[in-house]
């Protein structure tokens, strides 16, 4: 008789070769497509490993579903399998799995967006957070949620930063207005983040980035956090949520507006070093205690 793994708080179980599919969620089951394959063409880890640009143990691992697979080696699996982009839609959608439905829509123009204006007012955007960061966010929200699941939405909220990192097409533009609030609100402990805010200094430097902080003593233009996402081809998006949903709007009348109030809260925003300077102190406060 199949007996279902014991999984202990925090811990990944390895999947066999025997696991029964309904068992398997779709990052699992991913690594099982991929290990067919690879057997059926007779291909072994080595060589997989470098057609992808990944050890052989790293194969391993994403075939056990150890370890989530990077969008590099869905591709990179595509090409040596010969199965077109099969094996990529097939990890956007695993990953997509770890999003609320009503969220899907958003992710999808986001990776389209040639120009993104994030508004936050409490917490660092997704696109710029640590893994350590993603994680305690997620338990504050949800403390009832396993282990497994906030690892699982960890790495989806994780794969969302690959947009920097693709050579085609070029990397979106990223303009992020951060209430000081964010520097304040702790998710975890002080190393934790420190460890944020550190991130926040490395993307701050980067040519797509763009950080401003908006600092307690000047009154911001709108309470609510929101982003634009501007496309060369169909009309800028405006994108905000409530407590339980979200939805994107391109009404002309509704994007021009939330734009002008984007030009408000820059103007009233520190100069991108005043930023980074101002965050820089902070991580120092935190790395103190």
């Amino acid at each position: 008789m199949f007996e279902l793994p014991v999984r202990r708080k925090g811990q990944v179980i390895a999947m066999k070769d025997d696991e029964p599919s309904e068992f398997l969620n779709p990052l699992e089951t991913f690594g099982v497509d991929v290990r067919e394959l690879r057997r059926t063409r007779r291909i072994t880890l080595q060589a997989l490993g470098k057609v992808t640009g990944y050890s052989p143990s790293y194969v391993c691992k994403v075939e056990k579903g150890v370890v989530h697979p990077s969008e590099r080696f869905a591709v990179g699996c595509d090409k040596a399998f010969g199965t077109g982009v099969m094996l990529t839609r097939q990890r956007e959608r695993a990953l997509e799995g770890d999003h609320p439905s009503w969220f899907l829509p958003y992710l999808t123009y986001e990776r389209r967006a040639v120009r993104i204006f994030n508004y936050s007012t409490l917490y660092v955007p997704g696109l710029l957070q640590t893994p350590e960061y993603a994680r305690a966010s997620y338990r504050l929200s949800s403390p009832g949620m396993t282990a497994e699941s906030v690892e699982s939405k960890v790495a989806a909220r994780m794969s969302r930063r690959e947009v920097f990192n693709r050579a085609e097409p070029p990397p979106p533009k990223l303009w992020v207005v951060l209430h000081e609030a964010c520097l304040h609100v702790r998710a975890g402990g002080p190393e934790v983040m420190a460890g944020q805010l550190d991130r926040l200094l490395e993307d701050g430097e980067r040519s797509e980035v763009t950080l401003q902080l908006l600092p307690f003593e000047a009154a911001p233009a709108v309470a609510t956090p929101f982003t634009l996402l501007a496309f060369d081809s169909r009309p800028t998006l405006l994108y905000a949520e409530g407590p339980v949903t979200g939805r994107p709007q391109d009404a002309p009348k509704i994007t021009t507006a939330a734009g002008e109030v984007y030009d408000q809260l820059r103007a009233e925003a520190l100069g991108r070093r005043a930023t980074l300077d101002r965050i820089w102190r902070m991580r120092e406060e935190y790395r103190r205690e």
